[in-house]
């Protein structure tokens, strides 16, 4: 009887440990030589939304989810900041691809912020909006989600992107700063920052053909983190008249090209709460 008694009991707390949710793990700012110049305020900057949308090379209704982002774009100019997640069932490439668009940590993006119910799909500044599955929502809805976050015209903070790339190596470091213009009382708030190419030529499967087009043009497609996956945690005080600067670093592998490379920076709360406080992105020069 004893013995039944005990084998319930950890078996209770096996299942207690196994159903316990494990934070994504923070990985700490790198420790790379600094290309910050001298900090300074950054004066007038208009609040700036963050769109990731969710696509595959395998999604035959995925390009015209691109065409919608690329009229957004078109229609927000720099208030709007687009990374092309390759992630998902869709995602797996064709034995033919030229390309991984694929990539673990954009796996890990999607697992963090939620699958879809479908595709085209994206999230809206890591923000849940109505008729929305988790944070992701469908194309029809991308429009007045953007419109919903820039009716706070001002941001909490303000960010500058700095690159310097050395063709040489390939290295790529970025200066992030980050002047907040209100304090923001919240325990964990986290920076994150992705690099991401335009003009990817590789196979994608369209409405026009049951075999893929092999000149289709990928944009905004995400490579890798310059930070961990969820972001990094900021450890600086988040009040208002603070300026933090932080400096991360990547190599770029042969098939990017630098030219069409960008980095794109965000601040955004961690744990439940994911949304973008403010968003910035800059070309690598």
């Amino acid at each position: 009887m004893k013995y039944i008694a005990y084998t319930l009991i950890i078996c209770t707390l096996l299942l207690w440990a196994g159903c316990e949710e494990i934070a994504p793990e923070v990985t700490p700012v790198m420790e790379v030589e600094s290309v910050c110049e001298a900090p300074e305020p950054i004066e007038g900057q208009l609040r700036q939304v963050l769109i990731e949308e969710f696509t595959g090379v395998r999604c035959v209704n995925c390009p015209a989810g691109s065409e919608a982002l690329k009229g957004l774009l078109e229609s927000y100019g720099e208030q709007l900041v687009a990374v092309s997640i390759h992630a998902g069932s869709f995602s797996p490439p064709y034995p033919g691809s030229y390309d991984t668009l694929r990539t673990e940590m954009g796996e890990n993006i999607l697992s963090l912020l939620g699958a879809p119910l479908g595709y085209p799909t994206a999230v809206v500044n890591r923000t849940s909006f109505t008729g929305g599955s988790n944070l992701q929502i469908g194309r029809g809805s991308w429009a007045g989600a953007i419109e919903e976050v820039l009716e706070n015209e001002l941001p909490k903070v303000a960010l500058a992107v700095r690159t310097l790339y050395d063709e040489e190596t390939r290295e790529l470091s970025a200066c992030v700063t980050m002047d907040f213009k209100e304090d923001i009382d919240a325990e964990d708030v986290r920076l994150s920052v992705f690099l991401a190419e335009n003009n990817v030529v590789d196979l994608q499967l369209t409405p026009e053909s049951s075999d893929p087009d092999p000149n289709y043009v990928h944009e905004h497609v995400f490579r890798t983190a310059m930070t961990n996956y969820a972001g990094n945690l900021i450890t600086a005080e988040t009040v208002s008249g603070n300026i933090i600067q932080q400096t991360f670093a990547t190599t770029l592998e042969e098939r990017w090209k630098p030219e069409d490379c960008h980095v794109v920076a965000f601040v955004h709360y961690g744990g439940d709460d994911k949304e973008v406080l403010q968003a910035e992105e800059a070309p690598v020069l």
